[in-house]
């Protein structure tokens, strides 16, 4: 994925304003199936993926056995007995072997299918606009978090409404073969709506605006789902054990010490990844997980892991940017919310 076609920001603002085109086909995907697909799931992944209905998809994540995340992922149930899941880029090496490993024991099959897709999504609140043209698929039916079977410019594909940048879009997983083909199509018809393609620079700072946690930065086996405010996510009451339950059954039992909470400030730099958040007395409490400019706002953004002492909304801090102390202030997440 490029890190920027033309500019980060005139591809941010294409998204929030129109649309945004991106490749995505360096992302893992992970075909979990067989008789006890959805029990082998269930004990692999923190969620209760046997509730999934077909058609459907759920964000969860993949824990060690002490709570750690080890990748946040989708899982769209494709068929009764067929999952789909899919991994960030970096890790999906590691969710391919630890979900091998984790199924074994089930009457299910794993497979890493990864080489027969690439993805494509289009993101913005042009995209219905965009891609109905192209399709036979009513696109007001396709609900949020929904993944099937659709046919756009004459490709099959797996039609996906997720998305990564908090605004409305569409995924697309298609063979390789037809993937440039769907690429050119979407970029002809999106040509009238304002439509550029987008790199991963500016998907970093929608995600950030829209405060969605970015492994390696908000998320990492050192942290369980509860110390980034993703306790939702975890379903201790499915039956039967999963790996990590004890663990994250105790975690859940007390607060953690640092909790993740929303940064802003008005100062010209951003604060950033591994900066340290101190007190307004100079003591550390903290550290910066993600920072950047924020487009949108006009002004500079972060998340960080503070003491719970200091995360309440409006507590003032200071971030320590290579020695300059600059006033922050703590406010609530996500920073932007796209009208309806």
């Amino acid at each position: 994925m490029p890190v920027r076609y033309t500019g980060d920001t005139a591809e941010h603002q294409a998204v929030r304003t129109a649309a945004g085109l991106f490749d995505l086909s360096h992302m893992g995907e992970i075909k979990i199936s067989g008789p006890q697909a959805a029990e082998a799931l269930d004990y692999a992944l923190v969620a209760k993926a046997s509730t999934i209905t077909e058609g459907r998809a759920r964000y969860t994540m993949l824990c060690n056995a002490d709570g750690g995340v080890l990748d946040d992922l989708i899982v769209y149930r494709l068929g009764e007995s067929e999952y789909l899941v899919v991994a960030n880029a970096a890790n999906a090496a590691v969710v391919s072997a630890e979900l091998a490993d984790r199924v074994a024991g089930f009457d299910a099959t794993h497979e890493d299918v990864s080489d027969d897709y690439a993805l494509i999504a289009v993101q913005g609140p042009k995209s219905v606009e965009i891609l109905a043209p192209l399709t036979g698929t009513d696109l007001s039916g396709v609900k949020y978090y929904a993944g099937y079977p659709s046919v756009v410019a004459g490709a099959d594909v797996l039609l996906a409404r997720t998305g990564y940048t908090g605004e409305d879009g569409f995924e697309l997983f298609t063979s390789p073969a037809d993937a440039p083909a769907v690429w050119r199509a979407l970029t002809d018809s999106g040509a009238a709506h304002g439509l550029i393609p987008a790199g991963l620079s500016c998907r970093d700072t929608l995600r950030l605006e829209a405060g969605m946690p970015l492994y390696g930065n908000e998320l990492s086996a050192s942290l369980t789902p509860f110390h980034a405010n993703l306790g939702r996510v975890v379903k201790l009451d499915k039956p039967g054990d999963f790996v990590g339950k004890e663990a994250l059954a105790k975690v859940a039992e007390a607060p953690t010490e640092r909790t993740l909470v929303g940064l802003r400030t008005d100062a010209r730099r951003a604060p950033r990844h591994g900066y340290r958040v101190l007190d307004t007395d100079g003591a550390e409490i903290g550290e910066v997980t993600s920072g950047a400019p924020s487009p949108t706002l006009g002004h500079p953004i972060a998340m960080a892991y503070v003491d719970r002492a200091h995360s309440a909304p409006g507590t003032a801090l200071q971030v320590d940017i290579r020695g300059k102390s600059i006033d922050v202030e703590v406010v609530e997440l996500p920073f932007y919310r796209r009208s309806a």
